[in-house]
Order: C-alpha cells, then structure tokens, then sequence
C-alpha cells in the first residue's frame, strides 16, 4: 500500500514539475514576445503649447479681467491698461496732422492761383511778340518810305516838309519798335519769374505731402500703441502663471500669464536608443497616466527626434576628451493623442505617463 502511496506522489511531483516548466517556459515566452512587440518606458511626459502673454506698452493695469486657472476663449479681454497717456498722444498727433493737411491745401490754392497768373503771362508774352512783329513791318514800311522821299527830295520833286514828315514817321516807328522788344523782354522775364513760382509751389507740394505722410504714420502708431491698452488671449485656453494684478506698473514685453491650450497636448516619451529598432511613425500607442490610475489613452507615434536629447543638451558631452564610458542614450519620441481621446481636457502638462507603442 504505502509503496502505491509513494510511486502516486512521485507521478504526481513529476506532473507537477513538469506543468510547472510548462507554465514558466510560456510565461517566458509570452514575456519575450510581449517585450518584442510593445516598446515601453517611463521616461515620458505632457507637453503642450504654452502661449505666454506679454504688453507691448508699458502702464499701469487698469482692469484685470481673469483669474488663476480659468478658462477664456480666443480674444477674449485679459486685462486693460490705463490709456490715458495714449489718448493724449493721439489727439495731439491728429491736431498735427490737421494743421499739415491745412497747410498743403494753402499751398495748393497758392500754386492754383498761380497756374492762373501763368496763363495770363503767356497771353501777354504773346501779345508782346505780335507788337513786336506789327512795330518791325510799320518799320520796314517807314524806312521804304523814308528812302523814297530822300530821292524825290533830292530831285526836288517833293517839299522839305514831305520829306519831314517820312522822316518822323520811320523815327517814330523805330521807336515804337524798340519799345515793343522792351515789352517782350518784360513779358518773358515775368513768364519766367512765374515758371520759377510754379515749381517752387510743386516743391513745397511735394515736401508739404512729406511732412503730412509722416505725421499721418505718427498717428497710426499713437492709435496702435493706445489699441495695444487692451489685451485678449492669443488661443482659446487655460490661464496659469498669472504674475499681474490691478494697478501694477508693467513694462514692455512683461511676461503677464500663459495661456495653454490643453486640448492640443502631446507626449515626449524618452526611449532608449536600443528600444528604437523598430519603432516607426504611425505606430499605435497605449499611454497610462500615473494621476489616473486605470484609465488608458490612447495615440500614435508622430515623428522622432533627429538626435539624442544629451546632443541638444546645454552642455553636450565630448566623449572625445578624458574616459570614454559608454552610456545608453535616450531619443525623444513625439506621440500624439487620438481625436476625442480626452474630450474632458483631464491631461495637464508635466504629467507623467508611460506609453507602450506598439510596434507589431
């Protein structure tokens, strides 16, 4: 009997053994399979944009609008700033640029009336040259005349005061003559002198449309400056790192606050480069969140970085120089999350996670 008892206890040690090395050896090879298709670490991490909100003017808060943690949508007003300084400058600057506009349109009625005057002038000049021309053919006639009494006169056709009478008229038109070119000298001087009032009009015109331009782009940059008093939230968001209260005197290109946008978060998931053989973008990813236990989200792979994060370090090793030690690097992997996995925004940036990609 006992010897049935003992060969029965040593069948059943031999089961035993024998479904325990079963168990063991699937157990390891599911292990080694599992390792072999799911690439895992808990080097990894949230991150998202963060939009940091900065004045471009300097002032003093007015108005703050938000608080630590809320939610604001795209343009919403964040805070204002007193812009009393601002409105200044712009109604100072329109009042410059009213008193140019009035100044250019004086001088555009000044060159206006002269074009007119100009008209006139030329009028004359050619009312001068058409004297001129009438003064030199009454000349021409005397002077025939003057000749022709001279012979008669010299065969004693005609009387003395014939021969008088032709000699003042040609002394007469030689002076008519003369006053004539004196009076086309004059007109064309003063054609002249109004050409050069012209352009000298045209010039102050074109300085004038200068100055106004400027002072014009004046006001545009006084009116920018006061819209930049108010300001909203460059994305829809979350606010945090609030550093500004009401009636804080701030600076231009003061960090304020954040805004981040936590329905546009990702994973940076640290591998080691022996993990990377197979790891390729588009793979499918598991990710646990170390604040919510149970929970699962789920991405895939976007991109992998160019190089180790150690390369892009502040100070990137020389292995070069002094002993080498050989040391795994680890290359950050950029996942992302699949659309309507975290409807609720639950995910924050700085989270830990750790994903487990896929890669069969």
């Amino acid at each position: 009997m006992n010897e049935v008892v003992n060969k029965f206890k040593g069948r059943l040690g031999l089961i035993v053994l024998i479904v325990a090395i079963v168990i063991i050896a699937s157990g390891f090879y599911f292990f080694q399979h599992y390792r072999t298709t799911h690439v895992s670490t808990d080097d990894a991490y949230v991150t998202g944009r963060i939009h940091v909100v900065a004045s471009k003017v300097p002032g003093t808060v007015k108005t703050l609008l938000v608080k630590d943690n809320q939610f604001v949508k795209e343009k919403d007003t964040l805070l204002e700033i007193d812009d009393q300084d601002y409105s200044v400058k712009v109604r100072e600057s329109e009042s410059t640029v009213g008193a140019e506009k009035a100044k250019l349109e004086e001088i555009g009625s000044r060159a206006e009336v002269a074009r007119k005057q100009l008209a006139e002038f030329n009028f004359r000049t050619e009312s001068a040259k058409a004297n001129l021309r009438l003064a030199d053919v009454n000349l021409k006639q005397s002077q025939t005349d003057l000749k022709r009494m001279e012979r008669l006169f010299a065969n004693k056709i005609i009387a003395e005061e014939q021969y008088d009478k032709a000699k003042t008229a040609y002394e007469g038109d030689l002076a008519r003559l003369h006053a004539a070119r004196e009076q086309l000298n004059q007109a064309r001087a003063a054609l002249q002198t109004q050409n050069a009032l012209i352009k000298q009009m045209e010039s102050a015109q074109l300085s004038q449309k200068s100055s106004l331009k400027q002072k014009q782009e004046t006001l545009e940059a006084d009116r920018l400056k006061k819209s930049y008093t108010v300001i909203y939230a460059p994305v829809s968001g979350y606010v945090t790192k609030k550093s500004v209260e009401e009636g804080n005197q701030i600076q231009a290109g003061q960090p304020l606050m954040a805004i981040v946008p936590l329905a546009d978060v990702w994973v940076i998931a640290n591998y080691k480069e022996t993990q990377l053989e197979r790891v390729k973008p588009g793979q499918k990813v598991v990710i646990k969140v170390d604040s919510y236990s149970g929970k699962k989200f789920s991405g895939k792979v976007d991109s992998i970085m160019a190089g180790t994060g150690a390369a892009f370090s502040l100070f990137p090793p020389e292995n070069a120089t002094g002993n080498y030690v050989k040391v795994v690097q680890r290359v950050p992997v950029k996942i992302v999350l699949d659309a309507g996995t975290d409807p609720n925004n639950l995910l924050r940036v700085g989270m830990s996670v750790e994903p487990t990609i896929m890669v069969e």
